[in-house]
């Protein structure tokens, strides 16, 4: 006991208040904490490696005000004392229960006056990317040049998690060189050109030995068969210069039941210059007539694009009997035209913003004859003129003489080392680029000023900085109007910049950055393709925006009737009537078990590893993701107490015999019942009465055709919740959640606030998220409610 006296210093002030809450803590506190916590947190093995005499009272110390509350969430949840303890007078729970969040209150106003709720930040790789794309107007590839960033709290841009480093600045430093090479253009305009291809052409189809393509004698070419290698590449489009190029395509399905033909386009593929390939993506080719199909992508030096097929046979199958003689489907395309590089102007309008109108000259070098630099015949008015408007867009702010001064005088040394006026004006606007003016957002103790305020609303839902229209607002001091903040987020989220929120957010709340954390094993998943996990994915994006758009109820992510539909998923779902690779809204069949995140094919494969599912990963996926119940790590020597599992013959029983140790009960009778119902999705999320085995099972045939797996135990996904409420599958499951409503907007609520403030929320911060789920409720829980909520709310406007 000495060391817990010890431990306890009473160091809670001087003042009358202080003083009166030292006397509480002495007479009241304490001996509570002896009575029922000693016994088990203390020695040299406490119960979860949680000691009472590490208790301090210094509340300003955030690990121990971490702790206070700790405690706090355990008696005021009824899990500590333990059941089998003893149980306090309710008056005592409430008497100590109040005296910690008092303090805890009071240390977290007096820090937060001092120094604010969010610790500076710096931007994320994504946010430092899209913020020099709109910057400078250029699409390069800056994401990967930066090391991977740390993630805290579910998401990528909390302050405590963005470390800096020399290796770092290093790196932003060689981003910034690259961003600008592409932006400042050296060379004179490139010579737009407009050529149509044949495939015919094509150095697969003149190479391949297999008979898998059929030719006409006007130049169509007919793909039948979607095996990878027969892939085919517009193979004389081989561009030197990079920017953005217009493809156009006339194509049809032919011999396909009156059924389009999806077909991929890859971009980088054949590539020399070592360019990163992507997905284009998925387009429908309609049956009948041919169908122009136009799409611009970004494209690199000395890359190409490659058109696959989707559902089509084998390469071998179709071998076998010819391409003249086969009578399956296939993908006809009469042309490609490409029309590029696409310049409206030139220069281009990322050396605009930079260099406005300003004359170039010649300055060829040893291997740029035609070479040209920026000159100026006032370098030094010029130069302030250049970077006093670049660094109010690149500060996202209004800036001063001083602001400005440090880089006009690099412009002034570098010119004294006879560098010309554009390599001068480079080193300064590098220098910008990696200043911490441009690098964090900085934001003062209080409520957020009109910049402040923008460069929040602007990275929360564009992921990117402020625009000229918020920008000129906040110089105006009117972006703090309620109305006017109101109207903001209504035209940002409107906005094509709001995919960033969509991507961003969903991509870390629901995890789908995670779906291709694993890969499918083929002998139990051999349906699994690319073109299923794309379409996972986007079926929740799109579900995503529309439920924000049209400001439904957030509880649709947890049931809802429709969902967004194209022909793969739909197939996976075992939904009929859709066909085709374009999403759509379908309305849900009532005994499809599907609506809501929790049952997407996308959600049901980041929460399962390539070959089986656990209900407690998924029923821990849901605690934190929809309920905002988040499970306790386990202890550290969890190791030590697995229970003995021999004789069990399945999942269920295994994870029974862990709920009879205390040690795992408490979070396993939490856990594990909505993961149990959502047994009933396999792997990649296809509905499942039987688990798939490859050991002791039935053989099963599917369209004729032999599985590789066997059919194997039957699922059970019935099991009780903690509170004691039964149900039978999902579907019980989903109908029990939305008897709590709020919860589920508290959840939500959380997730946002953490997102859209990149910092985690405290205990302190709970009244003001019960605000903001009131303010839903009224609003039938609108989702896009909540969003406008949340940007309104003091937590969103304060530092």
């Amino acid at each position: 006991m000495a060391a817990l006296v010890s431990a306890w210093p009473g160091t809670l002030g001087t003042e009358a208040a202080g003083a009166a809450a030292d006397r509480q803590h002495q007479d009241l506190v304490r001996p509570f904490l002896e009575r029922h916590c000693k016994e088990c947190h203390s020695g040299a093995k406490p119960k979860g490696d949680w000691r009472l005499d590490q208790l301090t009272t210094d509340f300003t110390d955030k690990a121990a005000r971490g702790r206070w509350e700790k405690v706090l969430e355990q008696l005021q949840t009824g899990e500590m004392p333990p059941k089998k303890q003893p149980r306090p007078p309710e008056s005592e729970v409430r008497a100590v229960t109040g005296w910690i969040a008092a303090q805890v209150s009071q240390s977290v106003v007096a820090q937060r006056a001092a120094q604010g709720r969010v610790v500076l930040r710096r931007l994320n790789r994504t946010e430092y990317e899209n913020t020099v794309r709109d910057l400078l107007g250029v699409q390069t590839p800056l994401k990967d040049l930066l090391p991977q960033d740390s993630s805290a709290d579910g998401f990528d841009n909390i302050g405590e998690a963005l470390h800096t480093s020399s290796f770092l600045l290093d790196k932003y430093l060689e981003a910034a060189d690259t961003a600008l090479n592409q932006a400042i253009a050296n060379r004179p305009q490139p010579k737009s050109t407009r050529t149509r291809y044949l495939l015919t052409e094509s150095h697969q189809v003149r190479s391949t030995t297999e008979k898998v393509f059929r030719k006409s004698e006007e130049g169509s070419l007919t793909l039948l068969s979607s095996s990878a290698w027969q892939q085919v590449g517009v193979t004389k489009f081989y561009p030197q210069e990079r920017g953005r190029y217009r493809f156009t395509m006339s194509v049809s399905a032919v011999q396909s039941s009156n059924q389009p033909v999806v077909f991929r386009v890859w971009s980088g593929s054949g590539g020399m210059g070592g360019a990163k390939g992507h997905l284009v993506n998925y387009f429908d080719a309609p049956p009948g007539k041919p169908t122009i199909l136009e799409f611009v992508d970004y494209m690199e030096p000395r890359t190409s694009i490659s058109i696959l097929p989707y559902g089509l046979a084998s390469s071998q199958t179709v071998n076998k009997v010819g391409a003249d003689a086969w009578e399956g489907p296939g993908l006809a395309i009469d042309w490609v035209e490409v029309e590029g590089p696409l310049n409206e102007t030139w220069p281009p309008e990322s050396h605009r913003r930079l260099f406005g109108d300003l004359k170039q000259d010649p300055a060829p070098i040893y291997n740029q004859r035609d070479r040209v630099d920026v000159i100026s015949s006032e370098p030094l008015a010029d130069a302030d003129r250049i970077l006093r408007q670049f660094a109010r867009r690149a500060f996202r702010r209004s800036v001063t003489d001083a602001d400005v001064k440090p880089f006009v005088a690099l412009v002034e040394a570098k010119l004294a080392e006879q560098r010309t006026f554009e390599q001068a004006v480079r080193a300064a606007l590098s220098a910008v680029l990696v200043s911490p003016e441009f690098l964090f957002l900085r934001e003062q103790p209080g409520k957020l000023d009109d910049f402040a305020l923008a460069s929040r609303l602007s990275y929360f839902l564009w992921s990117t900085l402020p625009d000229e229209e918020l920008l000129a607002l906040a110089e105006q001091k009117k972006l703090t109007q309620p109305a006017t903040l109101r109207a903001q987020v209504e035209r940002l989220l409107n906005h094509p910049k709001a995919r960033a929120f969509t991507e961003n957010f969903t991509g870390q709340w629901l995890g789908l950055r995670d779906i291709d954390f694993t890969m499918p094993s083929h002998l139990h998943y051999p349906e699994f393709d690319d073109m299923l996990k794309v379409s996972m994915v986007r079926e929740t994006e799109l579900f995503f925006t529309e439920v924000l758009r049209h400001d439904l109820s957030l509880t649709n992510f947890v049931a809802s009737d429709f969902t967004m539909l194209n022909g793969r998923l739909a197939k996976h779902y075992g939904i009929p009537g859709v066909s085709g690779f374009e999403f759509r809204r379908v309305k849900l069949p009532p005994d499809s078990h599907r609506g809501g995140v929790l049952t997407m094919a996308s959600v049901l494969k980041v929460t399962a590893n390539g070959t089986t599912t656990s209900p407690v990963l998924r029923g821990a996926w849901v605690l934190d993701r929809i309920l905002g119940t988040p499970p306790p790590k386990p202890p550290d020597n969890v190791g030590t107490l697995e229970p003995d599992t021999r004789g069990t013959r399945n999942i269920r029983e295994q994870l029974a015999k862990h709920r009879q140790l205390e040690s795992c009960a408490n979070c396993h009778v939490k856990m594990d019942p909505p993961g149990f119902a959502l047994e009933s999705f396999d792997v990649i999320g296809g509905w499942r009465e039987f688990y798939r085995t490859s050991g002791n099972g039935k053989p099963v045939t599917i369209d004729g055709r032999r599985m590789p797996y066997l059919h194997g135990p039957r699922v059970d996904p019935s099991d009780m919740l903690a509170d004691g409420r039964a149900f039978r599958d999902v579907d019980d499951l989903k109908r029990l959640l939305l008897t709590d409503k709020d919860q589920i907007a508290r959840a939500l609520t959380r997730k946002l606030l953490t997102y859209a403030t990149g910092h985690g929320l405290e205990p302190a911060d709970s009244p003001a998220v019960e605000a903001i789920v009131r303010q839903v409720k009224e609003r039938n829980h609108g989702f896009r409610s909540l969003v406008a909520g949340v940007v309104a709310s003091e937590l969103f406007q304060s530092k």
